[in-house]
């Protein structure tokens, strides 16, 4: 019991000092743009703003859900001026007025860039804005999430195979690449998007409580439970086509435990016992399997080929993730082992994430631990919505 009761402290502590002598003052103060409106697109490795770099949709709408979020915590309003500042600059220049939704991307300058629509990215801008009325009640921005919401159901959603399509031309027509990024395969359906349609949906449902979207949200438990897991298993599959075979046999433990506090939120916002019971038992499969992935410094390896190889490199999102994961499959099944390594995620990325010379945390880390070069300190994808997340749910969970 007093070694619980010290970790508990351990992590604690890391929240608060991370969130406010870290983080906020990185993402508050360093990245705002002062030429171009809005906030900067990146920051290299050291430090150096990117003055060119254009700007995602991704990184603006996790920058409002941020600073919306905190000021959700606190019960205050010092992080306004800076939601405030995102909300802007995503209506003006991200909203596309001929075709509805949300660019990809804008330039420097903020003119449209890519136009395509991401079923990933329109996710996340109803996330931002849900978080965002819940912390200046801006009835306008409730509207716009459930606007989109439409859209995207209208749009996105594959109503003879169920789940969600991954993306579309600017008028929401066809597109032959529908990639994240070039990592990822070019298949029409993913884990990842649902997995973020879900955490949207989940957030849009604690304000407005609507019939419709009560039943869309029960789908997506269930298409997690059926289709990306299935029956028994410890892992999602990441790629699907429309017929939801799966295309590869990649592992993301990162994904992993990152869903596995995912569902149960969603399945206990919706407030029905039986589905947050067998909600809870997936969640707790996946935290297990998640576990696996957990290297011999106590961080959380990348990924694995599903045939025993693995990629002993580490990414600062998953660290993040895990430590939310671990705890809540604690606080679930009161198993302290669980709590051990998240504590034990917690000590990797204090010894090796946080860039105490630059502020905020390295992107990428190698099998050693040692950052590796070419990745931005924030960009399009090096958003604050992971690390920022996490010390807000340690400190309530604690």
């Amino acid at each position: 019991m007093r070694r619980m009761g010290k970790n508990i402290d351990e992590l604690r502590l890391f929240a608060v000092t991370e969130l406010e002598e870290n983080l906020l003052p990185f993402w508050s103060r360093r990245m705002t743009d002062l030429v171009n409106g809005g906030f900067l697109g990146a920051i290299d490795q050291n430090g150096e703003p990117v003055s060119e770099a254009p700007k995602g949709l991704i990184l603006n709408a996790r920058l409002l859900w941020t600073f919306s979020a905190v000021c959700n915590h606190y019960g205050n309003e010092e992080y306004l001026d800076p939601a405030h500042r995102a909300w802007d600059y995503i209506v003006t220049r991200f909203s596309d007025v001929s075709c509805g939704g949300y660019f990809w991307t804008v330039d420097c300058a903020g003119n449209p860039l890519d136009t395509k629509k991401q079923t990933y990215a329109q996710a996340f801008v109803i996330y931002a804005f849900s978080e965002y009325y819940r912390a200046c009640g801006r009835q306008e921005a409730l509207d716009a999430a459930i606007r989109l919401y439409r859209l995207m159901e209208d749009n996105c959603a594959d109503s003879m195979n169920g789940g969600y399509l991954e993306a579309f031309s600017r008028n929401w027509g066809e597109i032959d690449d529908s990639r994240l990024s070039e990592k990822d395969l070019n298949e029409r359906k993913t884990m990842n998007t649902h997995l973020h349609v879900l955490e949207a949906y989940t957030s849009l449902l604690g304000v407005w409580d609507e019939p419709g979207l009560r039943e869309r949200l029960k789908m997506l438990i269930g298409v997690f439970a059926e289709k990306i897991v299935g029956l028994g298993n410890f892992h999602q599959k990441l790629f699907f086509n429309e017929e939801w075979e799966a295309r590869s046999e990649m592992i993301s433990y990162g994904h992993d435990i990152e869903a596995s506090w995912l569902l149960l939120e969603a399945a206990q916002t919706l407030g029905e016992k039986d589905l947050a019971g067998r909600t809870a038992e997936l969640s707790l499969r996946l935290a297990r399997g998640a576990a696996e992935g957990v290297n011999r410094f106590g961080g959380l390896t990348h990924e694995s080929d599903g045939k025993g190889g693995t990629d002993d490199e580490t990414e600062w999102w998953a660290q993040a993730e895990a430590v939310v994961g671990f705890l809540n499959a604690w606080r679930l099944s009161g198993d302290v082992r669980f709590l051990e390594l998240a504590t034990g995620v917690k000590k990797f990325i204090e010894r090796y994430f946080i860039d105490r010379k630059g502020g905020e945390w390295f992107y990428r880390l190698d099998a050693e631990g040692r950052p590796l070069p070419g990745y931005d300190k924030a960009g399009f994808w090096k958003c604050p919505y992971h690390n920022v997340r996490m010390c807000l749910e340690i400190l309530m969970r604690v």
